[in-house]
This record gives structure tokens, C-alpha cells and sequence, in this order.
């Protein structure tokens, strides 16, 4: 596949071993016995390979976005983050190795906080199974959603295509402030079509993953359009006359969405399983109950829904 010549910045994800790897026999013992007893199980499974996490399947796709990338240069970086400690993740490298990932950079805090470690790696998303981790992340400007298991689907798109990384999110409170849904919320859906009609041409502010969606299209933008292995959707609520507000904030950034959904209020589980979601990102936990069903969804508790 031919790439541009100019190759953008590395995209760089922040993601925790629970995340990543399903650790939640462990983590159970953890919260029921405490920090002894998770440490002498991880020890004495240390060479027993973790089975993968809701995470897994993403990340193995976007490291492969590296190869025949120059040394020294990728295109992905995947950063760990765990709260185990360096003697109780070996169990977790160890499995890293045996997939294969290219992961090499790593945080184990012994049961700290390891989101204030998420900057200085210059993480444009952070992903985990901790939702207290990802408030905190978003309360500092990190664009970070909890990731929730999802029921195995048979997914609809397939052969060559599902190699393609394909990432969906909402609109408000998640690419775009929450501005407009609070008037939704606090005025009712008329008054909210009659907001977003007579703003139509006043670009939306940027919401939590906006530098995300930033990272992300300028690594889109280094393939050929017609070969690009990435492909982006945005799947809201929203529906006319509400769409064109959206259309002329993207347009204003310069952004590429490949795909865009403006459903009405319907639910989105069937339409994210139809464009075949490796992840999706929504503020409302209404709308991640419906995604869970049929796509790994991530929740990004930040706006109104989530006061």
C-alpha cells in the first residue's frame, strides 16, 4: 500500500492491562482478598498466558498499521499502563510477547493512579476498565472512555474489509461539547432543533476527543483515500434539520468522516454491527447498553448525561 511521503505523527494510545487483557478473575480476588493474595496468584500463574481483554482485537489491529514502517518511526505506539506492580506484571509482558505486540514502553504503579502518566507519554486516547481512572483523565483534557464488554457477534462486514480498523462515535459531549444536548435536556427536543437551526452556520465547539479525531485523520490522511485501512463513522441521535450544524463543524476543522448516521433517536446496536464498529464511543450509558450487544463500546463519562 502506497502512504504519503510525509508520515504524521506516531497516533499514540494509553491502555490499561485490564483493558487489554481479561483480568478479571484476578482483580476479583484483588477487591475480595486484597493486595497479598493477588500478588502471590499472578506470581504463581506468571508463566500461564492471559486470555485477550475487550481491547485486544483493536490494538492488535493498529500495531500492524506499522509494518514496513521505517525503524524508529511507527505510525501506532501503544502505551501500558497498570496498576500492578513491576514483579506482579510479568505475567502481563509475558503475554504481550507471546502475541506478539509491539508494545515496549510501560507504567506499573503498584496501585496508584496511573492516569497522571498519560500526558507525558503524549497519549492522544486512553482506554480502561477503571471508570474512575477515566474521569479523572477527561477531567484533565484526555480524551478517555471505559471499556465495557461486549456479547460475541458475528460480524456483518467481513472478508478483506474486516482487517480495516473501523471506529465510531457520538456526536455531543464526545467529537462535540455538550452544549447543544443540554439545551435537549433541559428544553425538550423542539427547542433543541430550533438551537441548532438558528446556529447552523456557527461552527460547534471541540469536545473531549477532538484531539483524538485530530490524531486520527491525520494518519488517515498518509494512505491513498481508496486504500485507506482505517475508516471513521459518526452515529448520533441527531437528525435534520439538527444534521447540518455537524456537517459545517467538521467541514470548519477539516475533518473526514467516512461514514455518518443521523438516526432520530433510534438505537445504534444494529447500526454499528451493520458498519461493522471495532469500538464506539458514547457519552450516554443508554446508548453503550445498546452498542454493548453487538459492538465493544466505550462510555465517556463527561457532560450532562453524566452529572
Amino acid at each position: 500500500m502506497r502512504m504519503n511521503t510525509a508520515a504524521p505523527e506516531p497516533l499514540v494510545i494509553a491502555i490499561s492491562s485490564r483493558a487489554l487483557f481479561d483480568l478479571e478473575e484476578s482483580h476479583a480476588l484483588f477487591e475480595r482478598e486484597g493486595v497479598d493474595a493477588f500478588a502471590a496468584y499472578q506470581r504463581s500463574r506468571e508463566d500461564e498466558l492471559l486470555p485477550p481483554g475487550i481491547a485486544f482485537p483493536l490494538v492488535r489491529k493498529l500495531l500492524a498499521l506499522n509494518a514496513g514502517a521505517p525503524a524508529g518511526t511507527p505510525r501506532v505506539e501503544v502505551i501500558l499502563l497498570s496498576r500492578n506492580s513491576s514483579d506482579t506484571g510479568l505475567r502481563v509482558f509475558n503475554s504481550i510477547q507471546h502475541h506478539g505486540l509491539a508494545i515496549s514502553r510501560a507504567t506499573f504503579t503498584s496501585g496508584a493512579p496511573t492516569w497522571p502518566y498519560i500526558k507525558p507519554f503524549g497519549a492522544h486516547l486512553f482506554l480502561s476498565a477503571d471508570a474512575e481512572a477515566v474521569r479523572r483523565a477527561l477531567e484533565h483534557g484526555i480524551a478517555a472512555a471505559t471499556l465495557l464488554p461486549a456479547q460475541t457477534v458475528q460480524p456483518v462486514v467481513d472478508g478483506p474489509l474486516r482487517e480495516q480498523i473501523r471506529i465510531a462515535f457520538d456526536g455531543d459531549a464526545v467529537l462535540f461539547d455538550d452544549q447543544s444536548e443540554r439545551v435537549s435536556r433541559e428544553d425538550g427536543l423542539e427547542a433543541f432543533a430550533r438551537h441548532e437551526r438558528e446556529r447552523a452556520h456557527e461552527p460547534l465547539p471541540g469536545g473531549p476527543f477532538r484531539v483524538f479525531l485530530d490524531a486520527l485523520h491525520r494518519l488517515q490522511a498518509a494512505y491513498p483515500i481508496e486504500s485507506c485501512p482505517i475508516r471513521t463513522a459518526l452515529v448520533t441521535a441527531r437528525s435534520a434539520p439538527a444534521h447540518e450544524r455537524v456537517i459545517r463543524t467538521l467541514r470548519e476543522w477539516g475533518i473526514r468522516l467516512d461514514e455518518a448516521l443521523f438516526l432520530g433517536g433510534r438505537a445504534k446496536g444494529p447500526f454499528l454491527q451493520a458498519f461493522g464498529a471495532d469500538i464506539f464511543f458514547d457519552d450516554s450509558q443508554h446508548n453503550i447498553d445498546s452498542a454493548r450487544e453487538h459492538v465493544p463500546a466505550g462510555h465517556v463519562p463527561h457532560g450532562v448525561a453524566n452529572n
